[in-house]
């Protein structure tokens, strides 16, 4: 009995030892937020509207030169509108802070985690799943992601990410949830072009 405890403590320890050599290259890197940047599209039937909107903080985290984590979060009351100008641009930005899109008082930042990233078989190339928090709703968001290298050797996570407002108990114009709006319809998708760039 005593010879099997023995073993048993062996081989468990030779496992921990073997899962710690493993990760060693497993490495974080903070994103810049200065070089990386998210791009918005708003989607109505008469039209689109264009935008920016910043990062408060982000990480990548790489096992190897392979993508395998990360995080984002952004700044909700840094919307801003770049197919508009002047007060029309200030009219649809405040009405996108506003309770009926994105309350940015009460939910001053948006979330993605990553929960899971599978290769593409390509190298650099991700199908990404993870949580996006969105006021005071999480739901589960997947996309496609390429990983590349820039000119001073600083990775650079590129995406577009499709989301439903509407999952997000974001109703306002949309016409899944009201009838007879007619070309005051604003689609329920947005896209977020995302570039990450790591520190």
């Amino acid at each position: 009995m005593k010879a099997f405890k023995t073993k048993l403590f062996l081989m468990a320890t030779l496992s921990i030892a073997l899962m710690s050599f493993g990760n060693t290259d497993r490495m974080s890197y903070g994103v810049d937020l200065q070089n990386s940047k998210i791009l918005w599209t708003g989607y109505k039937v008469t039209g689109k509207h264009t935008g920016t909107v910043n990062l408060v903080r982000g990480t990548l985290t790489f096992d190897g030169e392979n993508l395998s984590g990360g995080n984002f979060e952004i700044d909700m009351n840094s919307i801003t509108c770049t197919d508009l100008e002047g007060e029309w641009a200030g009219k649809l930005v405040g009405h996108l802070k506003s309770d009926d899109f994105f309350g940015a008082n009460n939910y001053p930042t948006a979330k993605f985690n990553i929960t899971k990233v599978v290769s593409m078989g390509k190298p650099g190339e991700y199908k990404v799943l993870g949580d996006m928090t969105i006021k005071s709703t999480t739901k589960p968001v997947k996309f496609f992601t390429t990983v590349s290298k820039n000119a001073v050797n600083k990775n650079i996570a590129t995406a577009k990410i499709t989301i439903d407002r509407s999952e997000f108990d974001i109703k306002y114009g949309s016409g899944s949830f009201f009838d007879s709006l007619g070309d005051k319809t604003i689609y329920d998708e947005f896209e977020l072009e995302i570039s990450l760039v790591t520190k």
